[in-house]
């Protein structure tokens, strides 16, 4: 589509009677960009074209484009890879299943002969890539531990770990127990912040080299990603883990009963 055409139709889409919480500009270009993919101007397995001549086609900001394309990422219609550009991988917006736990410790807590050895510690910035996986404001500051999580007396790592707190949480680092406790239970002692909300999403992804390395597989393998975020009582993120598993390294088992109806 002509840039002209592009930015006419982008206008026009505010007056198209969408609800209010659809009003913003960049929730307007979502569902134009979502309608393109839906309609097949660009097919499934397609990667999108750079954001910067998407931004010119559309006569929008980088911002504006790139909440727009977390939208259509948190439908399940992109991914967006470093390095790879941005993938069509459906044509409409994904089913999502939601499983309600008894307890925030059901919450695919690892078994008590595991353990985190820490690789890194740093401040960092939220870029696009980040904020598609933790759902953090672009640009705020995080303190970003890595951590390679292994079993008892087995000599190939778990598991991969990338933990996200706020700057304000760092000290958890020089805890005694931070090697085997969950990082969110360290910041509820020490801080006492406690969690309201939790959300996790699973999803299949090849590992990238450094990951591989890290895990001792070939690039490429196939690997589980857990993303776990965690929100205080005033809805704020304060927490966000993306966990890499290796194939065959790892199961996550669930059992449900069911309840007695009166």
């Amino acid at each position: 589509m002509p840039a002209v055409a592009a930015q006419k139709a982008l206008a026009e889409s505010k007056g198209s009677g969408k609800s209010s919480g659809e009003g913003t500009l960049h929730a307007r270009l979502a569902e134009l960009l979502a309608a393109r993919i839906h309609e097949g101007h660009w097919a499934v397995g397609v990667t999108l074209p750079a954001e910067v001549q998407l931004c010119a086609e559309f006569g929008v900001s980088r911002q504006t484009m790139r909440h727009a394309m977390l939208a259509l990422s948190e439908r399940g219609l992109i991914v967006r890879r470093r390095g790879a550009g941005t993938r069509v991988i459906a044509r409409q917006r994904s089913r999502r299943y939601t499983q309600t736990v008894n307890s925030m410790d059901e919450i695919l807590r690892y078994p008590k002969s595991t353990y985190r050895e820490a690789q890194v510690g740093e401040i960092i910035e939220c870029d696009a890539d980040l904020q598609a996986l933790i759902h953090a404001p672009l640009a705020s500051s995080w303190f970003h531990i890595g951590a390679v999580r292994r079993e008892q007396d087995a000599d190939l790592p778990l598991a991969w770990t990338d933990i996200y707190v706020l700057p304000q949480y760092a000290d958890v680092v020089r805890r005694r127990d931070h090697a085997r406790t969950m990082v969110y239970e360290q910041i509820e002692a020490a801080h006492g912040v406690a969690i309201d909300r939790a959300a996790v999403d699973i999803f299949p992804e090849r590992l990238s080299a450094r990951h591989a390395r890290l895990l001792q597989v070939q690039p490429g393998s196939p690997g589980l990603v857990i993303v776990r975020r965690y929100h205080d009582h005033h809805g704020d993120l304060f927490e966000a883990t993306v966990t890499r598993h290796p194939e065959k390294r790892f199961v996550y088992s669930m059992e449900f009963r069911r309840s007695a109806r009166a």
